[in-house]
C-alpha cells in the first residue's frame, strides 16, 4: 500500500482536522464526518456517481484509513493500480473467492489489521448468497465497532437493492440498523444509487451529506425536491458530467462543486473501440488470503465430513434392510421345519424314527433360532449407531446456528435495554429499580395471559385435537395470513407471482416446484418464482423443502397455530408498548 494504515486510535486523532480535497478548486469534506456520518451519492448512469466514490475512497486510502466497498459491478479493482486492497468475490478474478462463513474474519481483517476490502458480488449466482453475505459482513462489522470504536466507512454500489422503498429483507435490515445506530460507534454508512427515487426516503433524509449528479427522470428529481428544494430539482437536469450539488448537514451548506477525476484504472468506464491496456494491480500478502483459505478448507472439510456421514448412514440404512431380509427368511425356515416335523410324525407310526427326526430338527430349530438372535442383535446395534449418525448430521448443521441465535439474542436484549434508557432520557427521569421491577411484573402477565391463549387447558383434548387440524382453505382464509401474502406482494417482483405461487400449490393440493409454479404463470424462468417464494417464507406463509436438488413449496397450515399466536404476542407486545 504506498501509506502504512494508522492505528485505530491514531485514526481518531487526525480524523478530527483531516479533509478530503475532492477538486483542484480546494472544495473539502471532513474525514470523520465522511467516516462515520450517513452519506448517499445519487445520479444518472454516466453522470460520475461511481467517479465521485472513487474519489473519496482514494482520498481515504490515501491518508490510510481503511475502508469496504460492496461492489456490485466488479468495476472498483482499479484501485489495486495504486493501493493494496483485498479483492473477495465469487469470481476467479478475485484474490479469493469467499462466502457468508467467512464474514467474522473479512471483518476483522478490515478493522483490526486495517486492510481495506473489495467485497465483488458481481460474481454470485443466486441473489439470496450475496445478500446473506453483504448481511453477515455488516453484522459483524457492527459488532466489533462496538467495542474499537473506530472511524470506517461501509460504502455500498446500488443501494436501492438492498434499502429499497418498501420490503426490506434481511441485509436491509441489518444496514438499516447500521445507518441509524452505526454513528455512535463510528461505523459510518455511504450508499450510491442511479435511481434515488427507489431508495427508501427515510434513509435519504437522514443522510449528513448528500452528493446530487445529474438526475432526469421526474420521480427522481421529485427525491430532490423533497431534500433540497424545488430551485435545485430543475439545476440537477443540468449538471455537466462530474459536476454535482454538495448537501453537507455539518455546515448545513448547499454548493455546486465539480469533482476531480479519480487517479486510479477506471474498470468501471464504457468500452470503445479502442484496446484498454489493464495496469498492473497490486496484491496483499499471501499470508492474509492464507488466513481466508484456511475457513474455506474447513467449510469444504465439515460439507465432506457431513457427505461422508450421509453416505454411511445410507450403507448402514441398507444393510439394515438386508439383515430384516434374512431375519425374515430364517423364521420361514424354522416354520418350516417346525411344519416338516409334525408332518413325518403323522406319516410314521414308529415312535424311534419320529424321535430320531424330532431331534435332528430340534436341532436345525436351535440353529436357526440362534442365527436369528444374532441377526436381531446386530440389527439393534446398527439401529443404535443410525441414531448416533444422525444426530451427529444435526450437530454439525446446526453448530453455526447456534452461536448466531446467541449473538441475535444478546443483540435484542441489548436493544431492548438501550431504548428504555433511551425513552427515560427522552422523558427526562432517571431510570429507578422499581419502575423496572414493575414493568418485568408486567411483562410476565402479559406472557402468562398469551401462554393461556397459546396452550389451551387439557381438559378438552378433542376440541384441542380438533383445532390443530387446518386446510388450505382455512389456512389462506385466516386475517393475519390474508395480512402477510399482502406484505409478501410489496417484496416480490409482482403480485401476481406471490398470487401464481398460492394458486399453483391450490391447484395441486400438495407441495410444488418452482418449475410447476413457473407453468402456472406461464412464464420460462423461475428467477421471479424464487422471488416471490422467498417473500412468502419469510413471513411464514409457506414452507421449502429439498427433494434431492429439488425445492419444494407447501402452504405451512402446520403452524397457523403458531402464528396466530404470535398474532396475539404481538398485540399483546403493542398494548405493553402502550403502557410504557
Amino acid at each position: 500500500m504506498s501509506n502504512q494504515a494508522a492505528s485505530g486510535s491514531e485514526a481518531s486523532e487526525a480524523s478530527s482536522q483531516d479533509e478530503i480535497q475532492i477538486n483542484e478548486a480546494g472544495d473539502t469534506l471532513p474525514v470523520v464526518e465522511v467516516l462515520t456520518g450517513r452519506g448517499v451519492i445519487l445520479g444518472k448512469s454516466g453522470s460520475g456517481k461511481s467517479n465521485t466514490a472513487s474519489v473519496v475512497v482514494e482520498e481515504l486510502l490515501e491518508d490510510g484509513y481503511p475502508v469496504l466497498i460492496v461492489d456490485v459491478d466488479g468495476e472498483y479493482f482499479g484501485l489495486k493500480e495504486e493501493y493494496e486492497l483485498l479483492h473477495l468475490g465469487a469470481d476467479e478474478e478475485c484474490d479469493l473467492q469467499v462466502g457468508a462463513e467467512h464474514a467474522e474474519k473479512i471483518a476483522e481483517l478490515t478493522l483490526e489489521e486495517n486492510i481495506p476490502v473489495i467485497l465483488d458480488v458481481s460474481g454470485y449466482l443466486h441473489e439470496e448468497d450475496q445478500k446473506e453475505l453483504i448481511k453477515e459482513v455488516g453484522r459483524h462489522l457492527f459488532a466489533k465497532e462496538k467495542k474499537l470504536k473506530k472511524p470506517f466507512l461501509f460504502l455500498i454500489e446500488e443501494i436501492h437493492e438492498y434499502i429499497p422503498e418498501s420490503g426490506l429483507d434481511d441485509a436491509g435490515q441489518m444496514l438499516i440498523k447500521i445507518a441509524k445506530r452505526g454513528r455512535k460507534h463510528g461505523l459510518g454508512l455511504c450508499g450510491i444509487s442511479q435511481r434515488p427515487a427507489d431508495v427508501k426516503k427515510d434513509f435519504i433524509t437522514q443522510c449528513d451529506w448528500h452528493v446530487w449528479h445529474r438526475l432526469t427522470w421526474e420521480n427522481d428529481t421529485k427525491v430532490v425536491r423533497r431534500v433540497l428544494g424545488p430551485e435545485y430539482a430543475e439545476t440537477v437536469k443540468d449538471l455537466d458530467d462530474g459536476e454535482a450539488i454538495l448537501h453537507t448537514d455539518w455546515n448545513d451548506q448547499i454548493r455546486q462543486v465539480q469533482f476531480r477525476r479519480k487517479y486510479t484504472f477506471d474498470a468501471g468506464a464504457t468500452p470503445g473501440l479502442e484496446e484498454i491496456e489493464r495496469p498492473d494491480l497490486k496484491s496483499v500478502s499471501n499470508d492474509i488470503l492464507s488466513e481466508l483459505e484456511t475457513i474455506s478448507e474447513r467449510k469444504q472439510a465439515e460439507q465432506s465430513e457431513i457427505e461422508r456421514l450421509r453416505s454411511e448412514l445410507e450403507s448402514r440404512e441398507e444393510h439394515i434392510n438386508e439383515l430384516q431380509e434374512e431375519l425374515e427368511r430364517s423364521r420361514d425356515v424354522s416354520d418350516l421345519a417346525e411344519r416338516f416335523t409334525e408332518a413325518l410324525v403323522e406319516a410314521d407310526g414308529q415312535r424311534k424314527s419320529s424321535e430320531t427326526i424330532e431331534e435332528t430338527v430340534e436341532e436345525i430349530r436351535e440353529e436357526k433360532n440362534e442365527q436369528i438372535r444374532s441377526l436381531q442383535e446386530e440389527n439393534q446395534k446398527l439401529r443404535q449407531e443410525n441414531r448416533e449418525l444422525h444426530n451427529r448430521i444435526q450437530e454439525l448443521e446446526e453448530a453455526a446456528d447456534h452461536v448466531e441465535s446467541i449473538e441475535a439474542l444478546n443483540e435484542n436484549i441489548e436493544e431492548v435495554s438501550e431504548a428504555y434508557l433511551r425513552l427515560g432520557e427522552a422523558l427526562g427521569l432517571d431510570p429507578q429499580e422499581k419502575e423496572i421491577e414493575q414493568l418485568q411484573e408486567r411483562v410476565q402477565t402479559l406472557q402468562k395471559e398469551l401462554s393461556a391463549q397459546s396452550n389451551p387447558t387439557t381438559e378438552q383434548p378433542s376440541e384441542t385435537a380438533e383445532k390443530s387440524v387446518h386446510t388450505y382453505q382455512e389456512f389462506l382464509s385466516d386475517e393475519a395470513i390474508q395480512d402477510k401474502i399482502t406484505s409478501a406482494k410489496d417484496d416480490a417482483t409482482s403480485p401476481r407471482y406471490v398470487e401464481g405461487v398460492i394458486t399453483a400449490i391450490m391447484a395441486h393440493n400438495e407441495s410444488v416446484t418452482y418449475e410447476q409454479i413457473a407453468d402456472e404463470l406461464n412464464i420460462s424462468s423461475t428467477g421471479h418464482v424464487a422471488s416471490a417464494v422467498n417473500a412468502l417464507h419469510s413471513r411464514d406463509v409457506v414452507t421449502k423443502s429439498k427433494n434431492g436438488r429439488v425445492t419444494e413449496v407447501d402452504l405451512n397450515i402446520d403452524d397457523l397455530d403458531e402464528i396466530r399466536a404470535a398474532a396475539a404476542r404481538r398485540e399483546a407486545s403493542e398494548e405493553l408498548i402502550s403502557s410504557i
